[in-house]
This record gives structure tokens, sequence and C-alpha cells, in this order.
């Protein structure tokens, strides 16, 4: 493939690790996004770009994890700390069906204090208040918290959670499926096959899923498509046993605005941390043109901002995420700008040139 760019570009067909490298250093920056947009074009042959009509609940910020990069999390037992209430929770999604919204995305820290009754509590009374609401929540990070704090297996968890009225599981916690990278930057954190596997599990049991990546750690590029392959791998796996996998994959640059990551990582003030918009979207049309068993790219607004997200839909992206309303752990790092209005995401899609079409979590247009 190295020996004929050209044809790389037009026509890369299944990409292997070593091509998708290749193409992440070598490609022509805009002969590779066009190339991305033809391989969206031609797995989604109209013109037209999704968003949703969701809400982040962060329940709660209590954490043991203690991920070098995240600026959120408060240890047990700190002031800070909070939880919030039943009532808390129900408003937050009362104000969202007040505005025709369809999805709460409900995460939080992993918190020793919460027995899984009090999950089940919550997605009982979430499902009798909120009946049409699609409730995702609870990362596989959290998910692998719960496990530990009941001694019963993560599939467990997963059932139970389900039968309390949980409908879908976030991506959350992905970060850099790499564990040399994760294990450096989330020594707590679980390993990449656990990720992997608790993922799996969802699937297996109906739940929508997506996938997520966070670059930008100072990991290599042969790393970052070494994530990528993971998630190939196992929406390979997910649709071979007629499973839907993964509805959509999500990337973004690390945010340490607000972080000192060097104080927080070992000492080394490292500067080869984060990524720009040229590098992003780079990230994004390798992306499309590598998961080609993955029907949706999301373009990240609230981290790189609505113009840069713009562009994202010209490189391979086809939904540009969701309204938010608002947004705790990403306006942590720094981020000023973590909710949008629907008319402000519709009319972004209009004037990058395409049709905005509204979703519900499982990709269905309303």
């Amino acid at each position: 493939m190295q020996k004929n760019a050209t044809q790389t570009y037009e026509n890369p067909g299944r990409l292997s690790i070593e091509d998708a490298v290749y193409l992440y250093e070598k490609a022509p920056f805009f002969e590779l996004l066009r190339s991305a947009d033809e391989k969206r074009k031609a797995m989604l042959p109209n013109n037209e770009v999704t968003y949703l009509v969701d809400r982040n609940i962060n329940y709660t910020n209590a954490c043991t994890i203690n991920c070098q990069f995240c600026s959120f999390y408060r240890p047990p037992g700190h002031p800070e700390v909070y939880t919030q209430t039943i009532d808390q929770i129900s408003q937050r999604v009362s104000e969202l069906e007040m505005v025709g919204g369809t999805r709460i995305l409900m995460q939080g820290g992993v918190n020793p204090d919460l027995p899984i009754e009090w999950y089940v509590r919550i997605l009982n009374e979430l499902r009798a208040r909120h009946p049409k609401v699609a409730l995702d929540c609870f990362s596989p990070i959290e998910i692998e918290g719960i496990s530990n704090v009941t001694k019963i297996t993560t599939i467990e968890v997963l059932k139970i959670l389900k039968n309390a009225g949980m409908t879908g599981l976030p991506g959350g916690g992905a970060e850099m499926l790499v564990d040399e990278v994760r294990s450096d930057v989330s020594p707590i954190k679980g390993s990449s096959n656990n990720w992997l596997r608790i993922m799996e599990e969802a699937q297996n049991l109906g739940l929508t899923t997506s996938a997520t990546n966070v670059i930008g750690f100072g990991e290599s590029l042969h790393q970052r498509i070494e994530h990528l392959n993971k998630i190939r791998d196992l929406q390979e796996r997910s649709l071979r046993l007629g499973n839907v996998g993964f509805t959509s994959f999500i990337a973004w640059p690390v945010q340490l605005e607000n972080n000192s990551f060097g104080k927080r990582n070992r000492g080394n003030n490292r500067r080869d941390m984060g990524a720009g918009a040229v590098e992003y979207l780079r990230h994004i049309a390798i992306s499309r043109l590598f998961l080609d068993n993955i029907p949706h790219i999301q373009a990240s607004w609230p981290t790189m901002g609505l113009e840069v997200a713009q562009l994202g839909l010209s490189a391979g992206a086809d939904d540009i995420g969701s309204t938010m309303m608002e947004e705790n752990v990403v306006s942590a790092s720094g981020t000023k700008k973590t909710s949008a209005a629907e008319e402000e995401l519709r009319d972004a899609i209009i004037k990058a040139g395409f049709i905005p079409r509204k979703r519900d979590s499982d990709y269905n247009l309303i």
C-alpha cells in the first residue's frame, strides 16, 4: 500500500494497523480528509448530520481512581465531595423533558460509599418518573467499581441495573486502550481488557453502547491505532453474534487547561500533551477510514468548539453530538462552552453544508 499512495488515499479498503499509521503520518491533510469524507458518503449516502437533545448528569464527584488528567473528581472524604439525591437528578431530567430531550447520560466517579441498592433505587425512580427518557448510565469503570464494592461479577451488575431501567452504557473511561499509556496516566484504573470485556457484556445484554478515545497523552501514532483496532475487533465479534455493538465512536484531545498534569504525573512536566485542531481532524479522518464496521463518527464540539466540529463533518464525522445542557468533567479542565441549544447545533450543521436531523440514543431519527 505504501508504494501506491494515490490508490491508498482514494480507495484505502480495510486498513491494517500499519496502513493506518502510514496514512496518519504521511497522507496530505486535505487528501486524507477528502478520503474520509468519501468513506462516510459511501456508508451514509445522504447529506444528513444527526444530533441529540440530551443532558449530562454527573451524579457524584467522589472517586478513588485518581486519573492524572482529571480535574473533576474529589477523593472520598474531601470537603467538596457531593452525591446528588434522586429529587435533584429527577429535576434535571424534568428540565430536559421540557426542551424535548430524549436521553440522559449519567456518569460520576467510582464512589465506594454507594451500594448497588443506591443505583437500583435511582434507576427505578427515574424509570417511573420519566418513562420516555433513555437512561444511559455508568461507564465500564463505574460498573467495575460497583462490582468491586458488591463482590458480584460485572455481568451480574449489568443485569441488575438493566432490570432496574438502565438502557445503555456510556463509553467513558476508555481514554487509551493501550495499557502502557493507560497505566501511566491512570495507574489505578482497570486494564483495557476490563473495559472491553464489560462493553462486550453490555452489548450481549442488548444495552446501547458507544466507543470513545482520548488522545494527547504523549502516545505514539501506533498506540492510537492500537486503540482503534481493539474497538474494531470487539465490533467484529459483536456483529457476528447479531448484536448492534457500538453505535458510534467519539474522540477528543485531553483537556489540560486547569490541570497541572506534570505535578500529578510523577513530576514530569511533559510538553507533548494535548492535540490541536489539525491533529484532531486527522484523527477523525483516520477513525472513519479504520473503523469501517462502526456506523457513526461523532465530532466533539465541547472540547474542540463548534467551528472545528463543523470541519469534522467534512472529515468523516456524520454526527455533531448533543446539547448536553450541563457538563462538569470537561468543564473542570478548562473548557468554557459545554452546552448548546438545539437551534445552535442545527444552525452549525446547516452552515457546514448538511441537513440537520434529530435522533435518539440509538440513532433512530425523530
